[in-house]
């Protein structure tokens, strides 16, 4: 290994090579291609990060001026655009002696701003299958001239539909490229894939079977939960005695932006991460998760790939995993690079079938999970937390009363309609003797139409009161002979 490489990973604290590092730097280095099946969390990036880096020709050599210049040396895809950044993180920082130039690219942000660095000529290139393919085909990256591709999480690549724009990426790159592929599983799909451009690869598998894909440090609790009584549950866990940075996962877009919305509300700093989210406030949310700006990051599986931060100690599985690959993913956010984790995931009783099958198929202890409710001793007892915690460390906001204005308009309404009524009749229902012309305007005719009146008239007092005042108020032709002249009904009708 280079003196630069191995000076730059001192400095970051990272002396010793993990089980798939330990296998595969010695093939990588030659140049031999190569597939490397781990478990997540283990550290792949650096098992191909490395050889990547090595093997490509530094600005401070003199050979760096011959080749084409500004041209990219290597290409590393990935599925998402989390690890996409993570994996360029940690080229940068591996590479910081070296003077080597490493580019992010990925969706949900301006071109202007990839164009010029490309322009400007990159040495790495890191990027989704997306946005490389679009600034391949017009001709901004080009990809002639690379010595090495990785496909890093391929498995997810087939999950998500990006193997067609894979092959595309390969077509675009020389025969003479190493390649390597690096996946957690290996599904038949990714199978054919290396079989078609991979050259006599070599297969290293960091563990015996995908079994034991899940990481022995992490400590797995499943509890059948309510849906109602969940975010109650995390609450709690959140004030564990040893609680630190956790990620809770679910199923929708819209259900990582609710729980994520009553965690702050009890009081609790926390971040959604979805992919509704404008890149620039997902970047925001992970870079506080990483400096503890943040304790709880509340996430879709989408960016369930790309989460490599230190410090989490627990991922709860709001919704259960579709399927065993899931589980192990997610869970895979916790227990990374040999720390101890927690996984605890929540069960509906409608998804006690799925859990059932991806149980059988880890070959885990929970086929049973146990009816927890927030309030259960075996929960507190579990997660270490101290008897009479609630799932909020705020008060509960008051229920809001209604504006003064709008009790003020009813109190005088509800005085008004007595005095309307108080000056056209009494309590016995018969007219008032108050000397005005007619019934208030706020009775209806129908009101003023039950008093004593003449049967038969055609004709009721309040049309004739009208007419007279439409007649400047004189008794006018066509009054009915049977009202008195000041709207009152005669007394002996």
């Amino acid at each position: 290994m280079l003196p630069g490489i191995c000076d730059a990973l001192e400095r970051a604290g990272i002396t010793t090579p993990f089980a798939i590092q330990e296998m595969t730097l010695s093939v990588a280095l030659m140049g031999t291609d190569l597939i490397g099946q781990a478990r997540t969390g283990t550290g792949k990036t650096l098992a191909f990060g490395i050889p990547v880096l090595q093997r490509s020709i530094a600005p401070t050599d003199p050979a760096y001026a011959d080749r084409p210049q500004g041209k990219p040396q290597a290409l590393i895809v990935a599925p998402t655009r989390e690890l996409a950044l993570q994996v360029s993180s940690d080229l940068t920082l591996a590479s910081a002696d070296l003077g080597l130039r490493v580019l992010t690219i990925y969706g949900g942000v301006s071109y202007d701003i990839q164009l010029d660095a490309l322009a400007e000529g990159v040495d790495i290139v890191v990027g989704t299958p997306g946005r490389l393919i679009d600034l391949a085909d017009r001709r901004a990256l080009d990809l002639s001239h690379v010595h090495a591709v990785v496909l890093d999480e391929a498995d997810e690549m087939l999950d998500l539909g990006f193997l067609p724009d894979v092959e595309k990426l390969l077509s675009k790159t020389p025969e003479t490229r190493q390649t390597m592929l690096f996946s957690a599983t290996m599904p038949s799909a990714i199978v054919a894939l290396a079989r078609r451009h991979l050259r006599h690869p070599m297969n290293i598998r960091a563990e015996s079977s995908y079994e034991n894909a899940t990481v022995p440090a992490t400590a797995q609790f499943i509890y059948q939960a309510h849906d109602l009584d969940k975010t109650e549950i995390i609450g709690r866990v959140l004030q564990a005695e040893d609680a630190g940075k956790i990620i809770v996962f679910t199923r929708t877009k819209r259900q990582a932006q609710r729980v994520a919305d009553d965690l702050e509300e009890r009081g609790f700093k926390t971040s959604p991460l979805h992919g509704d989210m404008q890149q620039a406030a997902r970047e925001r949310a992970l870079t506080k998760f990483r400096e503890d700006k943040l304790q709880v990051l509340v996430c879709t599986d989408v960016a369930a790939r790309g989460i490599d931060v230190r410090g989490v100690t627990h991922v709860i599985n709001y919704t259960c995993p579709e399927d065993d690959k899931t589980y192990v993913h997610r869970i895979g956010r916790t227990g990374r690079a040999g720390a101890s984790g927690i996984a605890i995931t929540f069960v509906d009783w409608a998804d006690l079938h799925r859990w059932k099958m991806i149980n059988k198929a880890l070959d885990l202890p929970f086929d049973e999970p146990v009816e927890t409710y927030s309030t259960s001793e075996h929960l507190f007892h579990d997660q270490g937390i101290a008897p009479g915690t609630k799932g909020r460390i705020v008060p509960e906001k008051p229920a809001e009363r209604a504006p003064r204005e709008d009790r003020g308009d009813r109190g005088e309404r509800s005085e008004r309609a007595p005095r309307n009524r108080s000056r056209t009749r009494t309590r016995s229902g018969s007219a008032a003797e108050t000397g005005e012309t007619g019934p208030s305007e706020t009775e209806s005719p129908a009101a003023s139409e039950t008093g004593d009146q003449p049967a038969g008239e055609g004709s009721g007092p309040s049309r004739n009161r009208r007419r007279r005042r439409r007649r400047s108020g004189g008794s006018g032709g066509g009054a009915d002979a049977g009202s008195s002249s000041d709207g009152q009904a005669p007394a002996s009708a």
